[in-house]
């Protein structure tokens, strides 16, 4: 009894620790501009919508989001296309050096992304892709490939091949089996692996940051990043837009938690 309270205290001490800094910057949100700069500082806010209206009207959150939505959901279907291809080959073909290959992988997705800065900007430049979307979206599945290969793998080996051959026999070619037989099957990894993508491009900032100069196609962290000026911290409107780009993230999670715990457990365990 006592261990299972220490371990509900420490629980939720993990969650208000981990909260906190978000739940101050929701509060900050519906504060007044007096309120804001109020000391000692008042914790419970007048819930006044003015910093909202004035980060949608004068910096312009939806068209930053609009940008967000186009890079990381194209980001997330490529990414989870192609890697479902590689990972299928891995986990099907039984090559020798599946392992290392998977090994190397993980190995990739470690580097800082500081060390490869320059060259994916050169490379970008090159192809002229720069201030593009197809140019952050590539960017973006490099580096998201390895993670999903990694996960959609895991998930293709728990699929009884035995299933997979007796839709061959039926006359499914390769590719029919995949996706009619093999995808449904490995619905929850897919679907974890494709959120995990999609919370790294959505909330990726560095390389939106060197690549994307203009500020037509700019994502939303670097807008938000962008909305000091030389000599005014909006404190209000950036804490409203942070919330702003929070929520679609905790709608996602709240809508398919099911499906990630389904994912993340059945991953975990083989056989």
């Amino acid at each position: 009894m006592k261990r299972s309270a220490a371990l509900l205290l420490c629980s939720l001490g993990i969650a208000v620790y981990c909260l906190l800094p978000f739940l101050w910057f929701v509060l900050t949100s519906f504060k007044s501009p007096a309120e804001l700069t109020a000391i000692p500082p008042k914790l419970i806010p007048s819930f006044h919508w003015g910093f909202y209206q004035s980060a949608l009207e004068k910096y312009g959150v939806l068209h930053y989001i609009a940008n967000s939505v186009i890079v990381a959901g194209a980001a997330t279907l490529f990414t989870i296309a192609i890697g479902a291809l590689a990972a299928y080959a891995m986990a099907r073909f039984h090559l020798g050096w599946t392992r290392f290959y998977l090994l190397l992988l993980l190995a990739i997705s470690m580097f800082p992304q500081i060390a490869v800065a320059g060259p994916v900007w050169s490379i970008l430049d090159r192809l002229d892709w720069l201030n593009t979307y197809q140019g952050l979206v590539a960017a973006y599945i490099a580096f998201s490939l390895p993670l999903a290969v990694w996960i959609l793998t895991t998930f293709f080996l728990e699929v009884p091949s035995e299933i997979e051959e007796a839709a061959l026999v039926d006359g499914c070619s390769r590719l029919q089996a995949l996706y009619k037989v093999i995808l449904p099957l490995a619905a929850p990894g897919i679907l974890t692996a494709a959120l995990l993508v999609f919370i790294h491009a959505w909330n990726e900032f560095f390389f939106a940051l060197i690549v994307m100069t203009d500020p037509n196609v700019q994502t939303l962290p670097v807008g938000i990043a962008l909305f000091p000026g030389e000599y005014t911290m909006p404190w209000g409107e950036i804490a409203a837009a942070s919330t702003v780009a929070t929520i679609p993230l905790i709608l996602l999670t709240l809508v398919f938690q099911r499906g990630i715990v389904r994912g993340l457990s059945a991953g975990a365990v083989k056989g």
